[in-house]
């Protein structure tokens, strides 16, 4: 079994799994350290748990209640892979629910779970700009709902929390170009993680994150058709981590690449007609 680490803060932990068991190996009794969720993305394996076996197939989730011991197997499909969420009491309680929701062992592939594990893994990929923290934080409100049958109440933001939320926007295009996650805006606007998330949500109808990354495509649009600074630069100027993850982003915002849009923003407008054409 190897594991990587790939988001980390006090509320959420991310983590990426991969099993590489053979025919034959002896399963061997583990301990969850806490609360989880571990979405399989790949693979299959079998669970012991309280007494009951689950087994869990792509889609599924294996849930981890703090203490509890388990068994994993491999009767069928040698090899996983998952990608987990490990979450802090702290959040747990917020969240509410019975905790013997967490008691469950599993979960079957159920829609609503699984697009969230999926919308995590293109994430894991750099492939969507939706943060890590955020998706967990929607992943464990949605499985207390899924187990527990409680609909998921909607927020109704009061004056003070819609100005929380402008004025974290406000801040958050400011420093666009640093590197800031939930707990980081959620700090500056006063309040938890999981609070900050729903009334930034319910007030601007976008997550944190996805307004951060658009405050950064905005920055790069304005340099890209003002300045002659190299696109690279550019990239990393307004908070992109890589260059690739800066094209691939701007290109499936603006239809163009940064290069194409630069050209466009001087006076090529041939290009912008070319694309719609295609289309």
């Amino acid at each position: 079994m190897t594991a990587t680490i790939l988001f980390e803060s006090r509320d959420v932990t991310v983590s990426e799994f991969r099993c590489a068991a053979v025919p034959g190996e002896r399963p061997y009794v583990e301990q969850f350290g806490g609360y989880s969720l571990s979405y399989v993305r790949k693979g299959s394996f079998g669970c012991h748990h309280r007494g009951r076996f689950h087994e869990l197939v792509t889609g599924a989730l294996l849930v981890g209640h703090p203490g509890d011991e388990f068994m994993c197997t491999h009767d069928h499909v040698c090899g996983d892979e998952c990608l987990s969420f490990f979450f802090a009491d702290e959040l747990v309680d917020e969240i509410g629910g019975n905790r013997q929701a967490w008691q469950t062992g599993a979960m079957p592939p159920l829609p609503e779970l699984m697009v969230l594990g999926e919308l995590a893994q293109a994430v894991a990929t750099r492939e969507q700009t939706l943060g890590l923290d955020e998706i967990g934080h929607l992943l464990v409100g949605r499985f207390v709902a899924a187990v527990t049958g409680r609909q998921k109440r909607s927020i109704k933001p009061s004056l003070r929390d819609r100005r929380r939320a402008v004025e974290t926007a406000l801040w958050l295009d400011d420093n666009a170009h640093e590197t800031i996650d939930l707990a980081g805006a959620a700090r500056e606007a006063g309040v938890s993680p999981f609070h900050f998330l729903r009334l930034f949500a319910a007030t601007l109808g976008v997550t944190p994150h996805q307004y951060l990354i658009r405050a950064r495509l905005r920055r790069a649009a304005r340099r890209l058709s003002e300045e002659d600074t190299p696109v690279t630069a550019i990239a990393y100027d307004t908070g992109f981590a890589d260059l690739s993850n800066f094209t691939r982003t701007f290109t499936r915002a603006a239809g163009i690449s940064p290069a194409k849009f630069r050209k466009a923003s001087r006076g090529e407008r041939k290009i912008f007609q070319e694309r719609i054409s295609r289309h």
